[in-house]
């Protein structure tokens, strides 16, 4: 059961992809406050995004996290340049928690939950677990706290953006991504391995 924990955690980002997302966004508010130019900030942001995947190519990790957090940051940045509000560095955010708490919650009512589809190739499941109602209750249930995680970014994050207060806003998307993700996880792994794993051969 540790390992199946590893290979959620893994899945779902893993911490190196948390780092490798989060970290531009943190420099960003850093050089943003420091210099009060959006330019620098964006700059700054892109270039932090550059050298982690510069990190992961030189160490022969996985570069699918890195890479998309490093499109997202530079569509980020031009976002920002082009609008000329340094808050909305932030929208594409609060855009893809929108996007994924929607489709959480949509693959979880019509019974085809995001989780059983994208862990259970991983587990060893493969899509097997559809048969057993018990398991895929699991995955519905463990669905459910994401489309709550996404939610609850959008209640806490969309009025700060609204306001214009970057500050607040860059500090509310660090809190709450890093132990959010993790609670999430963590969270879904409890309640997948109170339910055996269904092997394609059980059923």
């Amino acid at each position: 059961m540790e390992s199946d924990k590893s290979k959620i955690m893994n899945a779902l980002g893993g911490k190196r992809g948390l780092l490798d997302s989060g970290m531009p966004s943190l420099v960003f508010l850093i050089a943003y406050n420091i210099g009060h130019g959006l330019k620098d900030a964006t700059i700054a942001a892109i270039i932090t995004s550059a050298l982690l995947t510069l990190i992961r190519l030189i160490r022969r990790d996985t570069l699918q996290h890195v890479l998309s957090g490093f499109v997202g940051v530079a569509f980020c940045a031009l976002l920002a340049r082009k609008t000329g509000h340094a808050v909305d560095f932030y929208l594409p955010g609060l855009i893809i928690n929108v996007v994924y708490g929607a489709a959480y919650a949509i693959f979880n009512i019509i019974g085809l939950p995001i989780l059983g589809l994208l862990l259970g190739p991983i587990l060893g499941e493969n899509l097997s677990w559809r048969k057993v109602p018990a398991r895929k209750r699991a995955y519905i249930r463990a669905g459910w706290l994401w489309v709550a995680l996404f939610l609850s970014r959008l209640i806490v994050q969309y009025p700060l953006y609204r306001s214009g207060n970057i500050n607040a806003l860059g500090t509310a998307r660090l809190v709450m991504g890093y132990p959010l993700f993790v609670l999430a996880a963590w969270g879904s792994w409890i309640i997948l391995r109170a339910v055996p794993s269904v092997k394609p051969e059980q059923v």
